[in-house]
């Protein structure tokens, strides 16, 4: 007898042998069990996750007739024929190489006729984006009105690919990736019944390269057992699918997080050499640091799934790494990901990533320097307990807390220090306002004099996040009172301007005067009288 491979010796010949999509499988039992069938379904999913196998186990338990309704019996000489394929009244149709109008044509003539052996004529076509768009609209009207004895079960992996007006004939149904931890139990299952000795954590691995396909699974082990024979060890399923070793990806995570370069270096020798595709390990690489970080924020999910030793090993560079600076290594690795993937000289492009990402621990202690400044500047604009005179300053004890017991731990002085950490912008308007009280919920300030940045928060959005930030910083809801500045004298009551010398204090209007005093400008240089108008690039500058 004829090897049969594990796809199809293991293809689900039930529902509830159909892994990780119940949602579907539940849904079409209750519709046979209450007779509410569609004319047209729509199956879409990625590869190997049991379109066509739910579609043939659909078309079984509509005609099976000595089964219960939604679980078909597998015996009847009709389930036996569409189990076999040979089922007349069940034409599988592949929608690639049956695309043209001719082939869809000949099909509208064929579903006339009665089925000879079913209750309906099924009609499964696969990959049926792949249809042409005059296909397409030869199979509208049959679709919408189609004889009662027939029914259409459509199966895809690219559903944006087919025309609405089809999509709104049918019954859609989505299939999802199946979990890895639901592929290893599945394929544990298998390994027990085909005799085959091999750990779970090399099923995880073979998981892993399946992405959530359960058919891709079951070939790749059966290519491992073909290399391997009846007992697999994990190094024959490593060397057999090309995948990176495990200890290597470990090392390099632990040399990237101990900031070691040239460690870094010699792994990219090393893959290199053993004939590794850098662009596959580097794909590797950010699903490990994404275990790590995983690793940390559900540690007792089902979200990793490999060996004791690898899991405590895991845990141990997570630690020593920290979340936030994880985080940070990962987002840097995907966003260096694309130029690795179009440059002509990979193993430079990951030399130059893995010396840069074990050297980004240097930029969070520039960080963590950063907020110990912060800190220490909200400490120095603190008020002092009391007024002092210099030489009781000097004889006042170091260790003395700088905080005033009676007075509000945060004041404007305090609040302009974090708006200066939050928006520059809105800093730069307020730390030339006047501060007029702080008294409940009532915060009183007085515009700047410049035109332009007194009326900087009649912007009713500006004024929103001004407000926002007050809440954030005094931790309570606050009403902002801004009193309008007093008049510029210069304006209301002008003088005589001081003679001046031209060439050094320019006639400038008085709206560039307060642009200069706002951001502590001067005049750096000016065309003195008599000569010609300043041409492009030259005139008056102010910095």
């Amino acid at each position: 007898m004829p090897y049969e491979v594990l796809a199809r010796k293991w293809r689900p010949q039930l529902f509830t042998d159909v892994i990780g999509q119940e949602h579907i499988t539940d849904t079409l039992r209750n519709a046979l069990a209450t007779g509410r069938l569609a004319h047209a379904y729509l199956f879409s999913g990625p590869r190997g996750v049991g379109k066509t196998s739910v579609a043939r186990i659909f078309a079984k338990a509509i005609n099976c007739s000595e089964g219960e309704p939604g679980i078909p019996c597998n015996r009847c000489p009709v389930c036996r024929e569409i189990t076999h394929g040979s089922a007349v009244d069940i034409q599988e149709i592949d929608g690639a190489s049956n695309r043209g109008i001719d082939e869809i044509r000949e099909l509208r003539e064929n579903i006339k006729y009665m089925p000879s052996t079913c209750t309906y004529r099924i009609y499964i076509i696969d990959e049926v984006h792949m249809l042409t768009l005059p296909a397409f609209n030869a199979l509208l009207k049959t679709l919408e009105e189609p004889p009662d004895h027939v029914k259409f079960i459509f199966a895809t992996t690219e559903p944006h690919k087919v025309p609405v007006t089809i999509l709104s004939r049918c019954q859609r149904y989505d299939f999802k990736r199946i979990p890895l931890n639901l592929i290893v139990d599945h394929m544990v299952r298998i390994a027990e019944k085909e005799g085959i000795q091999i750990e779970r954590a090399g099923l995880a691995v073979i998981a892993g390269e399946a992405e959530g396909s359960m058919r891709d699974a079951e070939s790749l082990l059966d290519q491992v057992i073909s290399f391997a024979g009846q007992k697999v060890a994990e190094r024959d399923i490593i060397r057999t699918l090309g995948i990176v070793d495990r200890d290597i990806l470990f090392e390099s995570s632990a040399a990237i997080i101990e900031g070691k370069a040239d460690r870094c270096l010699d792994i990219v020798d090393k893959i290199y050499t053993y004939g590794y595709d850098i662009k596959d390990f580097y794909r590797t690489l950010m699903q490990q640091f994404r275990n790590l970080l995983i690793s940390l924020i559900a540690p007792k999910g089902h979200l990793l799934d490999m060996s004791e030793s690898d899991r405590e090993e895991l845990v141990r560079q997570a630690r020593a790494a920290g979340e936030e600076r994880l985080q940070l290594l990962l987002n840097f690795m995907i966003n260096r990901e694309e130029d690795l993937r179009f440059t002509t000289h990979p193993r430079l492009v990951l030399e130059t990533t893995l010396i840069k990402l074990s050297r980004l621990g240097d930029l969070l202690s520039f960080e963590a320097v950063l907020h110990k400044l912060e800190a220490l500047e909200k400490r120095l604009l603190s008020p002092l307990p009391h007024e002092t005179s210099p030489a009781e300053g000097r004889l006042s004890d170091p260790g003395a807390n700088w905080s005033k017991p009676n007075v509000q731990e945060k004041g404007w002085k305090e609040f302009l220090a974090f708006l200066s950490s939050e928006n520059q912008v809105v800093y730069s308007v307020l730390k030339d306002w006047e501060f007029l009280d702080l008294s409940g919920n009532l915060l009183e300030i007085k515009s700047g004099r410049p035109s332009f940045s007194s009326t900087f928060f009649d912007d009713p959005q500006r004024y929103a996040q001004l407000t926002d930030y007050c809440r954030r910083f005094f931790e309570k809801e606050v009403r902002i009172k801004i009193t309008p500045a007093d008049p510029d004298p210069a304006v209301t009551s002008p003088e005589p301007a001081p003679a001046s010398n031209p060439a050094s204090e320019p006639d400038l209007p008085p709206t560039a005067h307060q642009v200069m005093d706002l951001f502590e400008g001067s005049v750096v240089g000016a065309d003195g009288p008599g000569k010609p108008g300043p041409g492009p690039g030259q005139g008056t500058q102010t910095k």
